[in-house]
């Protein structure tokens, strides 16, 4: 399937969805059914800081993943009615090069139509060093993908930055250059990194405490909360470090931009909004027991 349509050299013009009908519904009204439901479920925020700087979500399929990103967004919502931009870091999942990847053009299209890539932001993100442009190297990138119908539900005009972020130092200073140049503008520019966290099981080849439910808990409990402490403790590097060491996170270099640009931008601590995993989600929502799983978060800052 051809996902973007390109116009000269590394421009592209449309980026169409790869993923709608798979991570998410495919029709407006299905997604728009579903955000609602998610949104629904949220519990009511409270202790929230007065402004949020970033947030970090997960982009498993909505039936895993949906809660949680519906609660970082709601949070958002709650505390800033207009977000101008957002800037979604998204992982490396199939983009193999060394640099951070700005799509820089065009627009993105998904069930509930386009949203505008700010170009301008994109332009000075570029500019600073930090990333290269490549549009055409987002074409089959999910993880920033499935965060956009939320913002277009919610936040009705709000402009995307797509970024894909390499684990490597890169995606700090990354995130340093990118807070930078938030303090400097006028409008209300908010960070998403998006990562799921340990993927754990037989089916990932990662099971160093074998199979079972403990297993799957100690996932959850110790290795996740590894990552998730990290981020809450604003400690970009070792989020990295930990990432590589500890195989806690497939979109670390997502999660520690966002890190990076919210401590640039003043704050000093996270909130964690939500924990959860696939094997518990599938057990509430399928009454069925896995081998397998993977972690999510939502943190906001």
């Amino acid at each position: 399937m051809q996902a973007v349509v390109i116009i000269g050299v590394n421009k592209m013009l449309t980026r169409k969805p790869v993923v709608a009908g798979q991570f998410y519904p495919a029709q407006h009204d299905g997604c728009v059914d579903e955000i609602n439901e998610y949104l629904e479920e949220v519990p009511a925020n409270k202790g929230l800081p007065d402004t949020i700087a970033a947030g970090i979500v997960p982009h498993a399929g909505w039936t895993f993943s949906a809660a949680l990103a519906a609660a970082v967004f709601s949070a958002i919502k709650q505390q800033h009615e207009k977000v101008h931009t957002f800037v979604i870091f998204g992982a490396a999942h199939s983009y193999f090069g060394n640099s951070p990847v700005v799509c820089d053009r065009g627009h993105w299209v998904t069930p509930l139509g386009e949203i505008t890539v700010n170009e301008d932001l994109a332009d000075t993100i570029v500019k600073s060093g930090q990333a290269v442009s490549d549009s055409g190297a987002h074409r089959n990138e999910h993880s920033i993908e499935v965060q956009v119908p939320f913002i277009q539900y919610l936040f009705g005009g709000a402009k995307i930055v797509p970024i894909i972020v390499p684990p490597s130092r890169g995606a700090i200073t990354l995130g340093q250059a990118v807070g930078d140049i938030i303090s400097k503008q006028d409008k209300k520019i908010v960070c998403i990194g998006s990562t799921d966290l340990t993927h754990y099981g037989p089916h990932y080849g990662f099971e160093p405490m074998g199979t079972g439910a403990d297993a799957i808990r100690w996932a959850s409990k110790v290795n996740d909360k590894r990552f998730i402490d990290l981020a809450l403790r604003l400690e970009p590097e070792q989020m990295l470090a930990s990432a590589a060491e500890n195989c806690n996170a497939c979109g670390a270099g997502a999660a520690a931009a966002a890190v990076a640009a919210a401590k640039k931008l003043g704050k000093t601590e996270g909130l964690l909004l939500a924990q959860a995993n696939s094997s518990e989600i599938m057990l509430r929502k399928m009454h069925s027991e896995t081998s397998d799983s993977v972690g999510y978060a939502a943190i906001v800052f």
